[in-house]
């Protein structure tokens, strides 16, 4: 009777579907046992008396290992953490890093797991069980004191700021950089600045360069030439005949005669005949290494000084049309670049965020930054804020990540004045649930015939099991120890696997464990249910740092 009561309650399909869920994440796929071992010098001390952790590490030589730093052994308290100690076997380390650890207050405790990270990949330690004894002191010898009063300590401040300090650092760094590289308009260079210029003017500006030059005087009239010819052809081919650099000499004076003479250009036949002797007598510099007479040289600088005015006078004025499409031209040229500009950028910040997200991967492992950045709710969890307390009469004593909320336990009618249940729970959907239970029996059956403590708890885990097959619970696998509490409360641990409905039709089906603590002495039964998915690492530690916390009372004031 007793067992069918409780599993009324602890087994709701709520409370069901949040124990299932919770076990998916005990087990990391990674852990290797003969890579990563942990070990204690002694499992019982006297109270502030050190012990010493040992976490060993076989593995590659190329491959990084990070061993757990910070107060990550609590309840046990880290006082020193030594260098590790390397040495080589053939073609792999050994590491061994050793801890300090301690407490002040006497019980026995576990240490939890602890996360290795072995090449991006993270490892789990074994939990260890350690006893901290009292230190008995002989009143005749030694005098008492008054207890000291207490000190008011200011809670230390929060490093928050420091964080965002440094992430507004980074940011301030990326966008100055991506400013100077990609949008600071950049000083343009000569050859820039000379480019942007209308062709009438870049062609005046290499006469002007010529006249600067010291051909003549060293008689270069082939670099003379050559520059010379190339200024007014290349404002030919710019504003007349796009093929001015690459035509013969014939070829553009044809040319030239065949716009003059067709109204498009308003050149005369001597305007044409001084630049066609020009050119030819260039030509003849250049191919046939001929040489003028300076005077002659400058002569004909001259005149396509003054050629090159007349073919601009010549040309006719750009219409409506073409200035339109000379505008639309730049407008386009000004979108290519603004465009160039975001891809850049863009690609500037995939880069950096790529290359964070590369360094922290190799820092914590892939797995943990990717869970960070999605907000991992079984991380989450696990790092937020818990909650210490008492549930139900007799009280149980546990540490949770969030509140566990009171339940309503159906009772019969029959059996009201008889069982009083209290019970809380916590449902994270699909993941984790965890649910507490107190029943304290009264006038119930005594003597030889009366059912035995461990009779009780048999049946209530009997009933566990049928309401989990009751919700869709299927090939469910368990197994039985001894466990204790750090208050030394004695209780049955039963622990398996099993497989759980995650839709309402029963139809899909994930794999889970579960962990079932039960407590009882002639008037009370205590049980915790917890159930959560499988292969999560994160309610994997949830459930360790549950399990070290547990503490109850069984007497009845």
């Amino acid at each position: 009777m007793r067992s069918k009561t409780f599993s009324k309650k602890i087994n709701q399909p709520q409370v069901l579907r949040l124990s299932l869920i919770a076990f998916a994440l005990l087990l990391l796929p990674f852990i290797s046992v003969s890579q990563v071992t942990s070990s204690i010098d002694s499992t019982s001390i006297k109270i502030g008396e050190q012990i010493t952790y040992k976490i060993e590490v076989e593995t590659d030589t190329v491959n990084r290992v990070v061993f757990p730093e910070g107060q990550s052994f609590m309840p046990l308290e880290m006082i020193e953490s030594y260098k590790t100690d390397t040495t080589k076997q053939d073609a792999k380390y050994k590491l061994i890093k050793k801890y300090g650890l301690t407490q002040f207050d006497s019980g026995r405790y576990v240490i939890p797991k602890q996360k290795v990270i072995i090449a991006g990949k993270q490892f789990l330690t074994d939990s260890l069980l350690v006893e901290v004894n009292t230190i008995e002191v002989d009143t005749t010898k030694q005098k008492l004191f008054d207890i000291k009063p207490m000190l008011e300590v200011e809670k230390p401040a929060s490093n928050w700021w420091i964080y965002l300090l440094i992430g507004l650092a980074i940011v301030s760094v990326v966008g100055f950089l991506i400013y100077w590289f990609v949008w600071r308009k950049k000083p343009l260079t000569e050859e820039e600045e000379i480019a942007l210029l209308p062709p009438y003017d870049r062609a005046k500006l290499a006469l002007k360069k010529l006249d600067e030059s010291n051909y003549l005087e060293y008689d270069k009239y082939k670099e003379y030439y050559s520059e010379l010819t190339l200024a007014i052809r290349k404002y030919l081919d710019e504003k007349v005949y796009d093929r001015a650099l690459e035509s013969t000499t014939d070829q553009l004076i044809t040319r030239l005669e065949v716009l003059s003479d067709g109204n498009q250009i308003d050149l005369s036949r001597d305007d044409i005949k001084k630049l066609e002797d020009v050119l030819k007598r260039a030509d003849l510099v250049k191919f046939a290494k001929s040489a003028p007479d300076k005077e002659l040289a400058k002569i004909d600088r001259t005149v396509i000084d003054q050629e090159i005015d007349v073919v601009k006078e010549a040309l006719p004025e750009p219409t409506e049309e073409e200035k339109l499409l000379d505008l639309e031209y730049k407008k386009q040229q000004e979108q290519k670049e603004f465009r160039q500009k975001i891809w850049v950028t863009i690609a500037a910040l995939v880069f950096m965020l790529g290359l964070t997200f590369a360094a922290f991967s190799y820092r914590y492992g892939f797995n943990y930054v990717v869970d960070t950045i999605l907000q991992k709710d079984t991380k989450q969890l696990l790092e937020g804020h818990w909650v210490n307390s008492d549930y139900g009469y007799p009280p149980i004593t546990i540490s949770t990540p969030e509140v566990l909320k009171r339940e309503e336990a159906p009772i019969p009618d029959e059996l009201r004045d008889k069982v009083k249940v209290s019970a809380f729970g916590y449902e994270l959907k699909n993941k984790f649930t965890i649910a507490t239970a107190s029943t304290v029996f009264s006038g119930m059956p005594t003597g030889e015939n009366a059912p035995t403590t461990e009779d009780n708890l048999l049946k209530a885990i009997e009933g566990n099991f049928k309401a989990m097959e009751a919700e869709g619970g299927r090939n469910i696998i368990s197994n039985r120890d001894k466990f204790i509490t750090p208050n030394n409360a004695e209780g049955v641990k039963t622990s398996g696997t099993f497989e759980f409905p995650i839709d309402e039709d029963k139809e899909d089906y994930v794999n889970g464990e579960f962990v079932i603590l039960s407590f009882a002495n002639k008037n009370v039964m205590q049980q915790i249910l917890i159930t959560y998915l499988k292969d999560d690492i994160y309610l994997d530690q949830v459930v360790e740092r549950i399990l070290a916390s547990v503490e109850l009372n069984q007497k009845e004031d």
